[in-house]
């Protein structure tokens, strides 16, 4: 039980790579709501594409944005949605498809996958995070069978986590292109 609780805290964390997912959804006309994946923790890049065409990327709103739009039936190419995280997680897109040949795609985060201790399968994680989980591990069984070593190992578990999270990331470069066109006449 300690070592999914662990797992459950890194989901909630932030963005593990190597749990990224993608998905595809076809869009079907006049239907604005979708049921995800079961095993969704957040949505990250979510984007249309029509056929034959190319994709376009769409944008979140909140629920009060969702809310405050008067017509949820309204027909054509989705622009904006709303991701309704529940136990069953839903997206809703608006407006709503005006045809079938839709497809909504995207990438999420995948809930760390449970540890089956009577198999004996290990945590499904890269090799990059073991020390953090075995630190963290260890951080949480002293809770319980040795208080005196909490502190020392959930210290070292944090900068272990620290380390390996500096190596779970997208190295790629980022531009910035400003547009100066009113500042000349």
């Amino acid at each position: 039980m300690a070592t999914n609780m662990l797992l459950a805290r890194w989901s909630a964390e932030g963005i593990n790579l190597w749990e990224v997912e993608k998905f595809e959804i076809p869009l079907k006309t006049g239907v604005g709501e979708y049921l995800l994946p079961d095993d969704i923790v957040g949505l990250l890049d979510v984007y249309v594409t029509q056929y034959p065409g190319a994709d376009r990327i769409i944008t979140s709103i909140s629920r009060t944005e969702f809310a405050s739009f008067p017509n949820k039936n309204q027909q054509g190419f989705p622009t904006c949605f709303w991701f309704n995280q529940q136990l069953n997680s839903t997206i809703n897109v608006w407006p709503t498809p005006s045809s079938d040949n839709f497809v909504l795609r995207g990438y999420y985060m995948k809930q760390i996958p449970d540890v089956d201790m009577q198999g004996a399968s290990g945590p499904e994680i890269p090799l990059y995070f073991q020390e953090a989980f075995i630190f963290g591990l260890a951080a949480r069984l002293a809770m319980i069978w040795k208080p005196e070593m909490a502190a020392a190992l959930d210290a070292s578990s944090k900068e272990a986590y620290q380390v390996a999270s500096e190596q779970n990331i997208e190295d790629v470069k980022t531009y910035l292109s400003p547009q100066l066109g009113g500042y000349y006449r």
